[in-house]
């Protein structure tokens, strides 16, 4: 006897269906293919110990298992449910007709519980697109799955339910999630506000130019400056996700195992922040899985790296891919797997090793060649990938002590929006550019040419400065930004000029002078 049940496997952002057939013949022996991993492999012992602690026996005879299609490597412990179902199916525990229209998802606990399992939403996404009528997955799971409409998704406990259900026996309503309610709801609650930050004017404007066209940025200044407290108020000040973007976020961080229980869809933009102690493949991701690392988690938010130098170098030298090209592909031997990866990248540092470089309130103990090797650490073509170099210094008491907070986080942002949203118009015709840090070459010179004033401005700051012809492209971008925001339909030399002043870190005598 033969029976079929249906689940999905997931490689990268994208779900192949998988058919389990389960075929019952004389004998003792029990067999599964379909290339399978150690983890599908050791399904077989926690069925054998779950079906009987729910009232069920493993029938005695010969069961052949077959995941197809059979090239397609299986990975993970969610097939442990369509498994069971199926050896329950071929022994007549199960009705046989319903089986066809359910997709089906889920550990298998040796009490005969679901435990969740990771990138329920990609399987989700399939199972409409298949035109199954559901999906069923542990309770843990439900609110993932069911942010896809037109699909039926049922939450289970245990075995005996899926049992029951699939039988006719028991009465069970699909999940309902009213999406675009819960999402709009959540989308402005933030923790942090900027207006708790006290003085660092020019900070704030820098970061509001960063978040105005989601312009790569670090920080520079002593220890108490304030930079981790900006970093971390950054997302209070950018445009709210869209609908699409949270999607394709919250199927990145389900395919990492990283949603709670009680998450249906990410309404905020991500902010990731990995020790310096992070490895390689933590951040690009990979691991015999393949799962998303630390600059896909940031897709369509931050990554913050504070103490940049800190971090190893050759972990600090494979973002420069995902900074240029947006996306990162994680190979294998057999195969290779594609994330997107467009984040803003924010960083932080100190001036020098102890942190008091040019502060005029603290001696700096550091040598000139420690300061050297301290700077050394961060890549020149790193840093040229970085938009704006922005410097800080301690706030004083008198500022510290105003008792007014400052601009809040909302009214930075309503800036930002507009600014956005010019560079949507912009845009438009343009695929996959929304923003002008996304602008190619072609385009800056299309909406980003400077005037003559301008144009002697920038080649007097590239001489004196022997900067880059990437930093040439950055300055203009960011000047688009400064005149998005003034609302200029032309990039005028007061952008220019605020631009320029943005690229601290490219002069030559930076490390030999006071901040």
């Amino acid at each position: 006897m033969l029976v079929k049940t249906y689940s999905a496997a997931v490689m990268g952002l994208e779900a192949t269906p998988i058919t389990v057939e389960v075929n019952l013949t004389s004998g003792v022996n029990f067999r599964l293919s379909g290339l399978a991993d150690l983890a599908v492999k050791e399904s077989y012992d926690r069925i054998y110990a779950a079906l009987p602690n729910v009232g069920f026996n493993i029938p005695q005879a010969s069961l052949t298992i077959n995941l197809s299609p059979a090239d397609l490597r299986k990975e993970g412990s969610g097939f442990d449910l369509p498994i069971a179902i199926g050896i329950l199916a071929v022994g007549r525990k199960v009705a046989e007709p319903p089986l066809k229209d359910y997709m089906m998802i889920g550990e298998l606990g040796l009490d005969g519980t679901l435990k969740p399992v990771r990138a329920v939403l990609p399987i989700a996404i399939r199972a409409r697109k298949e035109k199954f009528k559901g999906l069923i997955v542990p309770k843990e799971n439900v609110r993932e799955a069911a942010v896809v409409n037109n699909l039926e998704v049922y939450g289970m406990e245990n075995l005996s339910d899926v049992v029951a259900f699939l039988n006719g026996s028991g009465h069970y309503e699909p999940m309902v999630v009213d999406t675009r309610k819960e999402f709009y709801d959540r989308q402005y609650t933030y923790d942090l506000d900027m207006a708790d930050v006290k003085g660092q004017q020019a900070v704030k404007r820098a970061l509001e130019v960063a978040a105005a066209g989601s312009h790569n940025i670090i920080l520079i200044g002593p220890p108490g400056a304030g930079k981790s407290m900006l970093a971390k108020r950054l997302p209070s000040i950018l445009p709210p996700l869209s609908l699409a973007e949270s999607l394709e976020t919250t199927q990145i961080h389900s395919v990492a195992g990283k949603l709670g229980s009680n998450v249906s869809l990410i309404s905020q933009r991500p902010f990731r922040s990995p020790h310096h102690t992070i490895s390689q493949v933590a951040m690009t991701g990979g691991t015999a899985k393949a799962t998303p690392g630390e600059v896909s988690l940031a897709h369509n938010g931050i990554l913050f790296l504070d103490e940049l130098p800190e971090f190893n170098k050759t972990t600090l030298e494979v973002l420069r891919q995902p900074l240029e090209d947006r996306k990162i592909t994680i190979a294998r031997a057999n195969y290779a797997v594609e994330y997107p990866s467009s984040f803003m990248f924010v960083a932080s540092m100190n001036p020098c090793p102890c942190g008091y470089y040019g502060d005029p309130t603290h001696h700096c103990v550091c040598t000139p060649g420690q300061i050297q090797r301290y700077m050394s650490r961060i890549s020149g073509p790193l840093l040229d990938r970085i938009d704006l170099h922005c410097e800080l210094a301690a706030v004083p008491f008198a500022q510290l002590s105003q008792m007014e907070p400052g601009e809040p986080s909302a009214t930075i942002r309503e800036r930002v929006i507009r600014a956005r949203q010019m560079q949507e118009a912009r845009f438009k015709d343009c695929k996959g550019v929304h923003c002008n840090a996304q602008m190619t070459e072609r385009m800056i010179h299309q909406f980003a040419e400077p005037d003559e004033a301008s144009l002697n401005m920038l080649r007097m700051a590239m001489e004196r400065l022997k900067l880059s012809a990437r930093a040439y492209s950055r300055i203009l971008k960011v000047a688009r930004t400064i005149a998005d925001l003034d609302c200029a339909e032309k990039v005028q030399s007061q952008h220019i000029a605020e631009a320029i002043g943005y690229r601290n870190l490219d002069r030559g005598d930076w490390a030999e002078r006071g901040l």
